[in-house]
């Protein structure tokens, strides 16, 4: 078997709108396509064995065990495959429980779809399952024990961690959108001008002083020792001779640990000797040069968490100990507790397992043992120095039990120290007894503290400790996200955009949007090229400025990654029909229909779809639907608009000249078509089903009538605000048309308008493409013979994957099948080409380019109108 493709969807996409985060596997079979499960001698019973944990995988069955009989059964190595991935990071504790296995557009060629907690882990377990059901179905044993160990390196790698993961998962409980920006580290929750930004524990909020201050340990201590909270004695030191001075002062036991340190990383507590302490201090000296040297304070280690001023939690927390039976060894009694069902590597569960590295052998050397030892039974050893979870320690909550003075005391610090999510570290025999009543004292103030044992504890009542840090980044009833409106279909994507982005900016809202040409922040272009993929969608969601996103969603971003949207506001489709087929394995019209479908699947239930009435395949998606749907259609008697308004449905239609909204039985006239300057005076057909759907997007926003009427008029096709989309150039002695048309369609769009102009001779600027189906080609020929005199074939500067010269000979093909004496002119440059076709175009003529290249043929024009107008005022005068 070998993977063909691997693709990695990031949300709602063609394979699933439900489970956005999937792995899309093209899996040739190779010599195993013809063989089942069953087929091979003891395959079942090997799969069994190694993966027992499979037996909950219920598969078509429905119940636990359907996967292993169905493999009995007999089933594909495909399926094999998909479940293999899913366990393994099941194993690795990435729980990822959906899949799917699909035929493939040839015989033993299948889709393997599958879903992942962290995206280099997904990929990592499809090549990995891959290699294990081959080695399995050639009756080897292989050893998962290496994939496993991997696949736990990238979960700790990738993972957000508990204090990340809580509050994501509380903000997406409140319908909070987030963006995961990898390269910096930052989660940001909400979108647009709304949105706010986590790092673990510390968010947008927190101030830049209060966390200097608190990481600073010796001036936090001084700041709270001058408000009067207990705090040890201590100083700071660089060497052994100032620790020398510090220790004769303070007197054992003392604490060593970083003046910068966090997660009790190189600390050291209970030292009593000279030697523990110099060890102490060049454990210290790893992490920061000067070093704290304080009083031991006895007592057991609690955390206090204050967000946004209130006392919100409390945990006792213990180090890593284990207590001894007087029969196993200590190196047996880690084993014991490590087996926990609690603990996992790293993060992935509530506890983590205890790991005995040198500190761990330094500590039970210090106590005259070795991990061969057996523990008097009774006896508690403790394995490390500080009590933090993320080296084995546990934690009981102890919130109900604080007393009074002490959650004062708490708020207090927090709103000190300036910090608006603060965990404070605190030494007493008993947090139910005011601090200073126990000789207890305030050790540490951390800016960015770990929410796990709130959230997790050993023992105790679990704190939803992340609800008070969204409630205070999000009061309840303020808004999040930005609205969205999401528009594809073949053609006309990208002139809707830009249209009803005017019409946003002229109603006042600063729009983002995307589209073939570049991404636009407020009308200035930000990013050149096409961008109508996910990474577009999400820079419009991620800019600060922007509170309405219009977004041009294409077929190769929805098939390559998805949307970078759980849900829009606004989805739009334009139409379907035969463009790009054959790539992605999308090879009939419904099946690229169902590729645009994912627009309207993602429409939230207050939202609108937007679709076209007078497709069949757009109108279709309106089935199943959970949110409001209004058509559009270029038909008044349209019967699905009829049947539509009549259950109380909204429409705009094109009626006897004018754009108007069909609202159940009440008609609105927005405008005369004649009048909106994007129809050319009611010429381009085309154009007036975009206009009417951003009619309607322009009336679901609640804008008035006039308002979308002056935003339509005020809308002036160019080049300038339309790229590439109907740019008509009057020259003194013909009109030349630069338009992006590629298909069939927009073809056809395009030469019903070119049919009503009145010209003296028409030239028409052609290419095809090697991507296309050779009918789709052959067509466009055929389309061009019908419409002008003369044409000229061009070529694209990347013609995707087929030589020039068979492009041409099947676009003259079809343009031959027309009109067999046809004066056909190959010139491959697109520049030269139109420059020979203005330079010898005859008075009158009417030249159209359907160009690849916008920018440089508008300046070409626009520098041969300069001419031309130079050579007429030189006659002129010369006359005069």
């Amino acid at each position: 078997m070998k993977i063909l493709e691997l693709r990695i969807m990031r949300g709602p996409n063609y394979w699933s709108i439900k489970h956005p985060k999937i792995i899309v596997l093209k899996l040739d079979l190779e010599s195993l396509k013809d063989v089942l499960t069953n087929e091979v001698p003891q395959f079942p019973e090997r799969l069994e064995k190694l993966f027992p944990g499979m037996y909950e995988h219920r598969s078509s069955k429905g119940t636990p065990g359907g996967f292993f009989r169905l493999v009995r059964e007999g089933t594909t190595f495909s399926k094999v495959v998909q479940h293999i991935a899913l366990e393994l990071q099941t194993l690795a504790g990435m729980s990822s429980g959906y899949g799917r296995r699909y035929a493939g557009p040839a015989p033993g060629v299948d889709y393997v779809v599958f879903s992942y907690q962290q995206e280099r882990a997904g990929e990592y377990a499809a090549h990995a399952a891959l290699r294990i059901t081959e080695l399995m179905a050639k009756g080897k044993k292989p050893s998962i024990v290496q994939d496993i160990a991997r696949l736990h390196q990238i979960r700790e790698d990738e993972y957000f961690g508990p204090s990340t993961e809580a509050i994501i998962i509380e903000a997406v409980n409140r319908g909070i959108p987030y963006i995961n920006n990898h390269r910096s580290g930052l989660i940001q929750l909400g979108y647009g001008i709304y949105q706010r930004h986590i790092q673990a524990a510390m968010t947008s909020r927190t101030s830049f002083f209060a966390v200097e201050n608190a990481g600073n340990k010796n001036a936090t201590k001084l700041i709270l020792d001058d408000a009067g909270i207990p705090v040890p004695l201590g100083s700071i030191v660089q060497d052994t001779d100032e620790l020398e001075t510090a220790v004769e002062e303070l007197g054992y036991p003392v604490v060593v640990k970083p003046l910068d340190g966090n997660q009790g990383k190189g600390a050291s507590i209970n030292i009593n000797s000279w030697k523990e302490a110099v060890r102490a201090l060049t454990e210290a000296q790893r992490f920061s040069k000067k070093v704290m040297v304080e009083q031991f304070i006895t007592g057991d280690d609690y955390r206090l968490l204050v967000i946004n001023g209130k006392f919100t939690a409390a945990a006792k927390r213990t180090p890593a100990m284990v207590t001894g039976n007087g029969i196993s060894t200590i190196q047996q009694l880690v084993k014991e507790v490590n087996k926990d069902p609690r603990r996992g590597i790293g993060h992935e569960k509530a506890l983590t397992h205890i790991k005995v590295d040198k500190h761990t052998r330094n500590l039970i050397k210090e106590k005259g043992l070795t991990l061969q030892s057996v523990l008097p039974a009774g006896e508690v050893l403790y394995l490390k120095s500080t009590a933090n979870l993320s080296t084995g320690g546990t934690a009981t909550d102890v919130t109900d039990l604080v007393h009074p003075y002490n959650v004062l005391m708490a708020e207090r610090i927090a709103g000190i120290i300036g910090l608006d999510v603060c965990g404070i570290d605190v030494m007493t025999t008993d947090i139910a007894i005011p601090l200073p009543e126990t000789r207890g004292s305030v050790i540490e103030v951390n800016a960015a503290p770990g929410l796990r044992m709130h959230i997790s504890p050993t023992d105790g009542l679990p704190r939803n400790v992340a609800e008070p840090i969204i409630n205070m980044l999000f009061p309840h009833s303020s808004p999040t996200r930005i609205p969205i409106v999401a528009i594809t279909g073949t053609n006309g994507k990208t002139t809707t955009t830009r249209l009803v982005a005017h019409m946003l900016k002229f109603k006042g809202y600063q729009v983002g949007y995307t589209t073939t040409d570049g991404i636009y922040i407020q009308d200035k272009k930000i990013i050149k090229g096409d961008t109508t993929g996910s990474y577009s969608s999400e820079f419009v969601l991620k800019d600060p400025t922007v509170n309405y996103a219009v977004l041009e969603c294409a077929r190769g971003g929805l098939l390559r990654s998805g949307l970078a949207f759980r849900q829009c506001d606004i989805g739009i489709v334009t139409n379907v029909s035969a463009d790009h087929l054959g790539l992605g394995d999308i090879n009939t019209v419904e099946e690229m229909a169902e590729v645009k479908a994912v627009i309207p699947r993602t429409v939230c239930p207050s939202g609108y779809a937007v679709l076209n009435a007078d497709d069949d395949l757009v109108f279709e998606m309106a089935t199943g639907l959970s949110c409001k749907v209004a058509f559009f259609s270029l038909d008044e008697n349209n019967p699905r608009i009829l049947q539509h308004i009549s259950k109380g449905g909204l429409a705009a239609v094109l009626e006897n000249g004018y754009i108007s909204i069909f609202k159940n039985t009440y008609k609105i006239r927005v405008d005369r078509v004649a009048d909106i300057p994007l129809t050319f005076g009611g010429r381009a057909r085309f154009n007036i089903q975009n206009v009417l759907a951003a009619t309607l997007a322009g009336y679901i926003n609640h804008f008035e009538i006039p308002e979308i009427r002056t935003a339509l008029r005020t809308f002036i096709p160019s080049a300038e605000t339309t790229p590439g989309r109907m740019n008509l150039f009057k020259l003194p002695r013909y009109e030349v048309l630069i338009d992006y048309a590629h298909n069939i369609a927009s073809m056809e769009a395009i030469t019903d308008f070119i049919d009503n102009v009145h010209a003296t001779y028409k030239i028409g600027i052609v290419a095809g493409v090697g991507d296309r189906q050779e009918e789709d080609t052959i067509e466009i020929g055929r389309i061009a013979a019908e419409t002008f005199d003369e044409i000229i074939i061009r070529q694209d500067k990347d013609l995707r994957g087929k030589p020039g010269h068979e492009i041409n000979s099947l676009l003259k093909q079809g343009i031959i099948s027309v009109k067999p004496d046809m004066k056909i002119t190959e010139i491959n440059q697109e520049s030269r080409a139109l420059a020979h076709a203005m330079e010898y175009a005859p008075e009158g003529a009417f030249i159209a380019l359907f160009s690849e290249d916008i920018p440089e043929s508008v300046k070409m024009v626009e520098s041969f109108r300069i001419i031309e107008h130079r050579h007429i005022s030189s006659l002129e005068q010369d006359s005069f």
